[in-house]
């Protein structure tokens, strides 16, 4: 059997983190059998669906790396195939026009309530044929078994069973003929020949309905795998208050896709104990059977440690096209230049792109900052030494790091000091802070002659 799988999102808002995980194991399951990746837009609800909110799913997509195959499918231009299969259902005797109304049932729900019994509504239309009634459009509902058992043999969640007399008779075609969500997926999945569907667990109860609509039709059901959602540290289900939820915010805050692909499979998959995992092994790797049963717990620091593995896996120049995007300006080729040799240590301290593009700052031409009181008087106390220090750069012809430390050692040895006495103090100097990343000599030397000197004299007034 060939494998095609699809990513169905609702577009009524942007790509969330369970959403694009469900989307990355249906990507990677369809690689590992060389089979399709589809990606379905279910805009049947013409009312919640926005053009944004699609453009939000697609950019995700595109930022996490999972291209789908074919072109997208808009379940929205497939209403009238959704209501021809409804009718189809009638003329089979597999459904009917159902005429109690919305305040009817109302009324119904509310005494089984009084009564403390759960509502399962039993349409009093479900054998009358020809029914019809002059004030009141029908709905279409779906004729389900009354008796026995429907088993869904899930790959992930194991055997499931539930009787039928649980299931109600569910509406498949609205009364202003629109397609109901369950009607739809069954009849979309199955003309675009979907042989396994991977979801989350919260549509685990849809299954069994979706199931009796396919043999209701006389269709194959697919193979269907529901994965366990994607919980906060705390526990609860993930939301807001845990932080970015939108795979787009995660790309905001700095993050490497690669990163994100590799951490959202392990939260809920494993390959024994591996956790470093490239893109070629989680394509070869990848099943459905080591997809656990419990939620799994979003964990920042994982995360993090993550994405700094992948940060210092980059070449510079690879990394300089993600860091120049948070750049508040474009560098000039100097600026560039500069930038690419810093990201040699910047990368290997740092956690996000963001922060590596926060400390590239200092390798901008004319780059200052105000110093604070205490950096004043620290300053005024060092002048001389700094005054020494601007008279040893400035003789210095060829500017490269073995040069540059022959002349401060020869330069500390003749005024018997130690590096550590004048380096916090050049350091201040040069970046506005006590705390920049990298070594002072490198960071001398990556600035180069013209902009030491500038920034030597400017603090030296």
């Amino acid at each position: 059997m060939s494998v095609i799988v699809r990513f169905a999102p609702s577009p009524t808002g942007y790509l969330h983190i369970g959403g694009a995980r469900t989307a990355l194991f249906n990507y990677l399951f369809s690689k590992h059998h060389r089979g399709k990746f589809l990606l379905r837009i279910e805009d049947t609800d013409a009312q919640r669906s926005t053009n944004s909110a699609i453009s939000a799913i697609t950019e995700g997509l595109d930022w996490l790396g999972l291209k789908h195959d074919d072109e997208i499918i808009m379940q929205s231009r497939n209403i009238a195939r959704h209501v021809e299969v409804a009718q189809e259902l009638l003329n089979k005797n597999q459904a009917y026009y159902c005429y109690t109304s919305s305040q009817e049932l109302d009324e119904m729900r509310n005494n089984a309530e009084k009564k403390g019994e759960v509502f399962r509504f039993q349409s009093p239309w479900r054998n009358q044929f020809n029914s019809q009634s002059s004030t009141l459009k029908p709905v279409i509902r779906l004729k389900s078994p009354l008796d026995g058992e429907t088993q869904i043999d899930d790959l992930v969640q194991g055997k499931i069973n539930v009787k039928n007399c649980e299931i109600d008779d569910l509406v498949l075609l609205r009364s202003d003929n629109t397609p109901t969500y369950m009607l739809a997926v069954v009849v979309d999945d199955h003309d675009m020949k979907i042989s396994h569907i991977i979801r989350g667990d919260d549509h685990l109860t849809n299954a069994f309905r979706q199931k009796i609509i396919y043999q209701a039709l006389d269709w194959n059901v697919p193979k269907f795998a529901h994965i366990p959602l994607i919980h906060g540290s705390d526990g609860a289900k993930l939301s807001k208050r845990h932080g970015a939820t939108s795979v787009i915010e995660y790309k905001q805050l700095g993050y490497l896709p690669q990163a994100m692909r590799n951490y959202l499979l392990r939260l809920g998959w494993s390959h024994g104990d591996e956790e470093i995992i490239s893109d070629e092994q989680a394509i070869e790797w990848f099943n459905l059977d080591r997809v656990g049963k419990s939620p799994s717990r979003f964990d920042f620091a994982k995360l993090n440690h993550l994405n700094h593995h992948y940060l210092k896996q980059k070449s510079n120049q690879d990394l300089s096209n993600f860091v120049f995007d948070f750049l508040e300006k474009k560098p000039n080729q100097e600026e560039e230049n500069r930038l690419i040799l810093a990201l040699n240590f910047l990368k290997e301290k740092s956690d996000l792109i963001t922060q590596i593009a926060d400390n590239c700052k200092i390798y901008f031409n004319d780059f200052k900052q105000e110093f604070n009181e205490q950096d004043l008087k620290i300053l005024q106390e060092k002048k001389s030494l700094l005054e020494n220090i601007l008279t040893i750069f400035n003789k210095i012809d060829h500017w490269n790091s073995e040069n540059i430390k022959k002349n401060i050692d020869e330069f500390a040895k003749e005024n018997s000091l130690k590096i550590k006495d004048f380096a916090p103090i050049l350091r201040l100097t040069l970046t506005f802070s006590n705390a920049s990343a990298g070594g002072i000599f490198e960071v001398i030397e990556i600035l180069g002659k013209k902009e030491i000197v500038n920034r030597l004299n400017n603090a030296i007034k």
